[in-house]
């Protein structure tokens, strides 16, 4: 039976790939270092589905890849934006397929790079199958039929204070808190988390937002014609929220801080505020232009998560594409971002035993 090898298994996003994929009877092999949390995992899944390695993936992937013979790679060992194709190429040289969840935006714009690579060995290496690029191209191509053309997007996403956070996203958002960013369509100049706003959701109401760098303000305006182009994320709490904002002006106004140095202590003392927060969370996207007889049209979509399934939203593309690839209904070879790779129908089906709600404005 083929299986799906998971980098980083037991990680945040890892761990809820193995349970959603075993729940679909989609064998699965944990990768990570420590042996207890991968065992702890383990022994929550389905002992016939499941299988757990102990190595170190910077050392030992060719070698282990010979042994466990997987069909799909997905990467979910971040921090991207500080990684190299390596894992992808070591993939791509033993005609696995690879998936990544990456939200760097350099590393998913040149994945292209590996294209003529990937080809020659007969695979797919597919980078940013998470929800961004993911989930907001399937939210565009949704509703794309309806625009003539689209004059600008705003987006963003605000997890609950309780929903489980990543120590290598953590370390992803504060390696560009307070620095200047690349240009976007639109927005030449921005600073990473400053340009606050306010955004409003159904069910878990107002959220602070600020500015992050993700591969979709590279690759949307390409894509779709996109003019202007904004995204954002926030944390539920003001407090957490603010401070990081107040890092991002000492960083700015040129104080030596390394601020993903401290990225396992600002993770756990941001944790000290989540009595003050919900599991809730929820992701906007707001698109603006004209529609088929040139009016004025605009499209608010909302997706809401309860009870701290928040963080398997993130999941789904690469568990979408993990699937379609062993059942052969993938045939694309070739490097590519994940841009209109998985739909929206395709997406809400993965969420709907979970406590997912999405609305439309």
């Amino acid at each position: 039976m083929l299986k799906v090898l998971i980098l980083g298994g037991y990680g945040n996003f890892g761990k809820r790939i193995a349970h959603m994929l075993t729940r679909q009877n989609i064998p699965v092999i944990i990768v990570g270092r420590d042996h207890a949390k991968a065992q702890s995992l383990l022994n929550a899944l389905p002992p016939s589905l499941a299988e757990i390695a102990v190595f170190d993936v910077k050392k030992k992937l060719p070698e282990q890849l010979q042994v466990l013979k997987p069909a799909v790679v997905i990467n979910t060992c971040g921090p991207f934006q500080t990684s190299d194709y390596s894992i992808a190429k070591t993939c791509i040289t033993h005609g696995i397929h690879y998936i990544d969840l990456a939200d760097g935006r350099n590393f998913v714009r040149e994945i292209t790079t590996l294209d003529a690579e990937a080809k020659s060995h007969d695979v797919a290496v597919i980078s940013g199958a998470s929800t961004v690029p993911g989930l907001t191209s399937a939210v565009i191509e949704h509703y794309l039929p309806q625009f003539s053309e689209i004059d600008s997007l705003q987006f963003g996403i605000a997890p609950g204070q309780k929903a489980e956070r990543g120590l290598a996203t953590t370390q992803a958002i504060l390696g560009y808190v307070g620095k200047k960013l690349k240009p976007c369509a639109g927005y030449p100049v921005r600073y990473g988390w400053q340009d606050l706003y306010i955004q409003n959701y159904p069910q878990v109401g107002r959220r602070w937002m600020a500015n992050c760098d993700i591969p979709d303000l590279d690759l949307l305006p390409i894509k779709y014609g996109i003019k202007r182009i904004k995204f954002s994320a926030g944390m539920e709490n003001p407090l957490v929220h603010l401070g990081i904002w107040a890092l991002s002006w000492l960083v700015r106004i040129g104080i030596p801080l390394n601020l993903p140095e401290y990225s396992a202590v600002l993770l756990k003392a941001s944790s000290w505020f989540d009595f003050l927060g919900s599991a809730d969370g929820g992701m906007h996207v707001i698109l603006q232009g004209k529609d088929k007889a040139g009016a004025l049209i605009i499209k608010k979509w909302f997706i809401i998560a309860l009870d701290g399934d928040g963080p398997y939203i993130p999941t789904i593309p690469a568990i979408v594409l993990a699937k379609k690839i062993i059942s052969d209904q993938f045939s694309t070879r070739g490097a590519m971002a994940c841009v209109g790779l998985v739909s929206l129908e395709e997406y809400l089906h993965e969420l709907k035993h979970l406590k997912v709600t999405t609305y439309e404005q």
